[in-house]
This record gives C-alpha cells, structure tokens and sequence, in this order.
C-alpha cells in the first residue's frame, strides 16, 4: 500500500459567505505541501476571503458534498495551524506597535498576536528561535529596532521571520509587495527564493504579475470566486489569458525567470 502525505490545503466545492453575499461559490482547490503556487487575479475577485478562509477566520458554509482539510485533518486548533502554517500578511504589522522592536514582532508569532503583551511568557528557546529566524533572512541588525524607525521593506522581511519562527511546512504570502519601493521589493524577491530553494512550501496570493518569483511553478487565475485556470506558469501567464483576467489590454515581458505587466 502506497502511503501518500495529504494535502497542504484541499478544498472541494466550498462556499463562503460574507455578510449576505456569497464570495466563493463551488470553490475548489488542491496545493500539496511541497509546492510553489502563485494565485493571480484583480482586487474584488475573492482572494482575501479565500485567506480568511484558509487561516480560519472564515468557514465555508456546511453542505452536502462540501469538504477542506488542511494537512489531512478538517479541525483544527488555530494555535497549532499557525505553528504548521507561516502567514504574511500587511494587516499584521498595522495591528502590531510602532514601538516594538524586530525581536518582539518575531516573538508574537509563538503566541498568534500582533505584539508581546504583558502576560506573555517569553521563555529562552524562544528567543534563541527568533533571532536564528532574523539570522535566516539576515536582518539580525533589525532585532532591536523599533518597527516605526523601519522602512517597508525591512518591516516586511521582519514579519517574514515572524512567520518563520514556528519552522513551518509552508508560508502564505498575502499581497507581499504592497507599499514597497523597487529595492524592497527586490529584497523581498530575494528572501522569498531563498525560502522556496530551502524547500518551504510557498502559497503566493497577489494581484501584481511582478510578485512571482522563479521558482513559482505553478498559476492559478482567480476572477468572480472562482479559479478559471490552473496550469504550469508559462502556460497560465499569456497576454490573453492576462487580458480576460484584468479586463484590459496587457502587455507582457519576461527577464531572468520574472513577469513584468504593463
């Protein structure tokens, strides 16, 4: 008997609610926990209910012939999923003090919150893990500033290592890019492959074709709560496929593994 690791996330025919309306309708999807995937589609079109629904603060309506599992298992403590599954995401560091430094930023993953409080605990271990996290992404030097002396970009790659503290089987990346000026998005770039060629599973969720690293190999296209394509990246990422997705005229240029739209 052939024993297979189960899925990363497995939704199959889910619908979301938000408010009265329905945003994902008959949604299904299948990312295995070793993969690199890139979900591509404009702002509106469901992508921050899909998150919400992935990272539980969202839950698909209760239907016959509905299901997701994540990792195999369809309950979940949040706790622990956080641990198994790293978020980054901009509404972090909005809730998180401008005064904390980069080591408490880091720190708040291990207890899910945007910042240390007074009756946390912070033992050690945990914060031998949070600088070897800064160590990873070589901004060991931001440990001690505070998040509102920092740029964009370093704030960005601070919250990377928050979400790596816990050593997680994969990141989700929400919209990483936004805010950020040319030489923080290469930094973030650069972070993100280095993440993906250590073997970090890598869920990128972006409206903005520049966001996709090379070791992306597969697209998705999301429009309407819906994905309306699926496939390898060269295939997915076509002037006309582009087209129907954004509803505009695109033109595409391709340079050293990266997409550029304009």
């Amino acid at each position: 008997m052939n024993w297979q690791e189960p899925a990363l996330l497995d939704l199959q025919n889910i619908s979301v609610m938000r408010g009265e309306k329905i945003v994902l309708e008959d949604f299904s999807l299948v990312i295995r926990g070793d993969e690199h995937v890139a979900i591509l589609g404009p702002n509106g079109c469901g992508k921050s209910t899909l998150i919400k629904t992935i990272t539980r603060e969202c839950y698909p309506v209760a239907r016959e012939g509905s299901s997701m599992t994540i990792l195999g298992q369809d309950r979940w403590d949040i706790f622990e999923l956080r641990s198994l599954l790293g978020i980054v995401s901009n509404d972090l560091l909005s809730k998180s003090s401008g005064e904390a430094s980069g080591r408490d930023v880091v720190l708040s993953g291990f207890f899910s919150s945007a910042r240390i409080f007074p009756h946390h605990v912070v033992d050690p271990q945990h914060r031998e893990l949070a600088d070897a996290a800064l160590a990873q992404l070589q901004i060991s030097h931001l440990a001690q500033r505070p998040v509102c002396e920092m740029s964009s970009g370093e704030a960005r790659r601070v919250l990377i290592a928050r979400a790596l503290v816990h050593k997680p089987r994969a990141l989700l990346f929400d919209e990483p890019s936004n805010s950020l000026d040319v030489f923080a998005r290469h930094s973030l770039r650069q972070s993100m492959s280095s993440l993906a060629k250590a073997g970090i599973g890598i869920i990128l969720v972006t409206h903005d074709l520049s966001d996709l690293i090379p070791e992306i190999e597969r697209v998705l296209l999301m429009s309407n709560g819906h994905i309306i394509a699926d496939g390898p990246k060269e295939q997915m990422l076509q002037p006309d496929r582009l087209e129907g997705l954004f509803k505009t005229r695109v033109e595409m240029d391709q340079r050293n593994g990266y997409y550029h739209m304009w």
